[in-house]
């Protein structure tokens, strides 16, 4: 496949292949994504995978007489640009394609400009189109929604926890790649965005530049110590590589603040690991049907209040907002979402600051803490206004909130070099 492109600006493109992570090490994107072309394969041959008409097409232009065609593909919506599951995937099934993209990796792309042509044997793409667009918009829109997450809040670290809410592996390759793209993208645009370290995933690690997959511990485990937190942790230990963190899961009980320390407690004083040279940290997952641990709505407001140094819940919403959007959003739908996510029920900003004050009064300062439960966009975008003390964010709140939105679309624009688009698509001539 002959492959160049185009586009100026941009954050620089690694190869398809590897990049350098912030602490130097390599991220092996080649035998990651070829991961994915064999989770394709495996599918069974592209006629049974593809749409049928596009089927009908290859037979008619086969009996017919081929043409050479050109494809433009866009997408509806903004993105960030994160193409090479789509490229690889040309490589593989039309390596005598031409491909022209228009924007480095990484880059941010305007909603229906081109991200690529293609010109192609007519016969040889037809059948390669729906596997191409599948392989397209999902990575780029969670390049897009990772990268908003990682500038929101940027000294803390991101770990991908998105496996549970994917259909299966081919989605989380595409899901995980874009979201290390988007991360590159807001490190190479702010130099002190720590971005996506981490995947819960052995299998999308090496898309962050980890060996190996991280976690802390589910709800589950917990349960099965009989709520004890601290034996939980003990029993992580057993199994956790040496130089993995220790985090305890603190909201089983509802008793955040208290077990926080209980945890702390036993890492630093009984255990004392922290002289083994191990990190500890607690991970805030509070459902959202209550609050945390010694907060009720007043109360919160109030902590909020104090760590920003604003009196009154609509006056510290305002200076999350700005005034400018505080003023505009005259019926309050953006400044009541707001309010919750710093002073509601969950994990609110509020208990985020909450457990910091008890566990750096308790002498455990060092402690480290993970946040996780809806973590998205706008939650992000609330956490880093009035950077909270988060040390880890833990989320697969970059997927699409919709499925419409990673949609993208392909037009043939030529035939043997003769324009040629269906009505209201002349833009793409350009």
């Amino acid at each position: 496949m002959d492959q160049r492109n185009t586009g100026e600006g941009g954050s620089p493109a690694p190869d398809t292949a590897a990049g350098d992570t912030p602490a130097g090490g390599t991220i092996d994107r080649v035998a990651t994504l070829d991961r994915l072309l064999s989770l394709i394969d495996a599918a069974g041959p592209i006629e049974s995978i593809t749409d049928k008409y596009f089927t009908n097409t290859r037979r008619i232009v086969d009996q017919n007489g081929s043409v050479r065609a050109s494809y433009a593909v866009f997408m509806r919506r903004r993105v960030i640009a994160a193409l090479a599951p789509a490229l690889r995937l040309l490589s593989r099934y039309v390596p005598e394609a031409d491909v022209e993209t228009f924007h480095e990796e990484g880059q941010i792309v305007p909603s229906e400009k081109k991200l690529m042509q293609i010109d192609v044997p007519f016969a040889r793409m037809s059948e390669v189109e729906t596997l191409l667009l599948q392989k397209t918009g999902f990575p780029c829109v969670c390049a897009s929604n990772a990268y908003e997450m990682c500038r929101a809040v940027p000294y803390a670290s991101f770990i991908d926890m998105h496996a549970r809410h994917a259909s299966g592996a081919e989605m989380n390759l595409l899901a995980a790649y874009g979201a290390s793209i988007g991360s590159e993208a807001a490190r190479a645009a702010d130099p002190d965005v720590r971005g996506f370290t981490s995947s819960s995933q052995d299998l999308t690690a090496p898309l962050y530049g980890a060996a190996r997959g991280t976690g802390t511990m589910p709800h589950a485990l917990v349960g099965y110590t009989d709520a004890d937190v601290v034996q939980a942790m003990k029993y992580l230990m057993e199994v956790l590589p040496e130089d993995a963190p220790v985090i305890g899961l603190v909201d089983y009980r509802a008793l955040e603040i208290t077990d926080a320390l209980a945890a702390a407690r036993w890492f630093y004083e009984h255990a004392k690991l922290d002289q083994q040279g191990r990190t500890f940290g607690v991970r805030l997952d509070t459902h959202g049907g209550r609050f945390a641990e010694g907060l009720d709505y007043e109360r919160s407001v109030d902590i909020v209040g104090e760590w920003v140094d604003v009196d009154g819940e609509y006056n510290i919403a305002e200076a999350v907002l700005g005034t400018r959007a505080f003023q505009l959003d005259s019926g309050n739908v953006i400044v009541d979402k707001v309010r919750r996510l710093l002073f509601g029920t969950g994990v609110s900003v509020a208990s985020i600051i909450n457990t910091r004050r008890a566990l750096d009064e308790a002498g455990y300062t060092e402690a480290q803490i993970v946040a996780s439960s809806g973590f998205d966009m706008q939650k992000c975008q609330v956490v880093g206004a009035v950077k909270a003390p988060v040390d880890a964010i833990g989320t697969g709140s970059f997927l699409p909130a919709t499925l419409s939105e990673t949609y993208a679309t392909a037009d043939v624009i030529a035939y043997d070099g003769v324009k040629r688009v269906k009505v209201g698509r002349e833009f793409l001539f350009e």
